[in-house]
């Protein structure tokens, strides 16, 4: 095992897959990646403590649009429990074709395979621009370096795409359309689960001109996983979180006080709660930590759409929701895009931005 003694200074790389094609040996692991303790030093540290696998609850979405409405209420009841004692279940049966699914995969392998010059293209200088190639998570204010390179483009309410691979536009036209429905109506039972009203939720987050962002996160093998994160605890900004991997392990959820790991399903997504969903039910439903991990074999591929409010949207606790003696409201409002803005600009530490809203 490597002493701390022997790792040395940053190598002459960019982005986290130049760094790992470069053949990087872990004696010569850069110091500025080191997110983590070195198992020996690390003791109870909570970076590196194994995690247990999680048995998250599994929501049949084909059953949301069930002509027996006893089965639709059991499913939204079931929903609504997994929001409040989880924050993430798994989502099957969902109608989204598995060709898409391997297509958008496909696209987003193809875009991190480009040339480090047709890449640069894309490298965003403001946080919202709205398409964004990277590297770790804000490189311009991360104390360390995290191993992940990153593909941010937003969807709705208007819908943009990288020219390169060409097939790119195409695969994220269809994929970005299915999700946005699963992503709503997952929002309107959500809504039901909590015996609220469409209507309202409609008007509450303006999503009719809802925010939709797709992010590819690319993780390929690291030469020292004990010692560095793809991506540190951190909660998602918006309403829902809809997840595809490519099949490789690193995702980790934090339960009961214990970090847990997920393991992907097949033909399944994944989806937690974001910051806004936990404002809009006054604490309700909270938000999630959660984190990825890095590996030494295989490249993680992850495809994660976030649907939120509208950016100009100032979301607030749900009235019904708030009861001036039992249940007062949570949280002060604040416009989305200020949100999103102020969590993209800064380092990623845990709920530090929601935090700040608290009442």
């Amino acid at each position: 095992m490597s002493s701390p003694a022997m790792i040395h200074t940053p190598l002459p790389y960019s982005t986290a897959k130049e760094l790992s094609d470069s053949g990087v040996a872990a004696a010569a692991f850069p110091f500025n990646y080191i997110s983590c303790k070195p198992p020996a030093a690390a003791a109870e540290d909570d970076n590196n403590e194994a995690a247990d696998e999680a048995q998250i609850p599994s929501i049949d979405f084909s059953l949301l649009s069930s002509r027996n409405p006893d089965n639709r209420a059991q499913i939204v009841r079931e929903l609504g429990r997994a929001c409040e004692e989880w924050g993430f279940f798994t989502v099957s049966n969902h109608g989204v074709p598995v060709a898409l699914q391997k297509a958008m995969m496909d696209a987003c392998a193809g875009f991190f395979d480009l040339t480090a010059e047709e890449k640069e293209d894309y490298m965003g200088r403001q946080v919202l621009d709205p398409i964004r190639f990277g590297t770790s998570f804000n490189s311009k204010v991360d104390d360390v370096q995290y191993w992940r390179d990153f593909l941010k483009v937003f969807q709705h309410p208007v819908f943009h795409y990288p020219t390169k691979p060409t097939i790119f536009r195409e695969v994220l036209e269809g994929y970005s359309r299915h999700i946005r429905q699963l992503g709503k109506d997952l929002l309107n039972a959500i809504w039901e689960s909590l015996g609220l009203e469409e209507n309202d939720m409609q008007e509450a987050l303006s999503l009719k001109s809802c925010f939709q962002i797709l992010v590819a996160n690319f993780y390929p093998p690291c030469p020292k996983p004990e010692l560095a994160l793809g991506l540190p605890a951190h909660s998602d900004h918006g309403l829902v979180t809809v997840l595809m991997q490519n099949g490789t392990d690193g995702l980790q959820v934090m339960h009961n006080g214990k970090w847990l790991g997920v393991k992907p399903l097949p033909n399944s997504f994944l989806v937690n709660i974001g910051d806004h969903m936990e404002i809009v039910t006054n604490g309700r439903y909270k938000s999630v930590l959660h984190r990825a991990k890095v590996n030494n074999k295989s490249t993680r591929i992850s495809v994660v759409t976030v649907i939120g409010p509208s950016l100009d949207a100032v979301v607030v606790p749900a009235p019904i929701l708030v009861e001036s003696q039992k249940h007062p409201a949570a949280f002060r409002g604040i416009k989305y895009r200020d949100f999103m803005e102020h969590q993209q600009s800064n380092k990623l530490m845990g709920k530090s931005v929601l935090d700040l809203l608290r009442l």
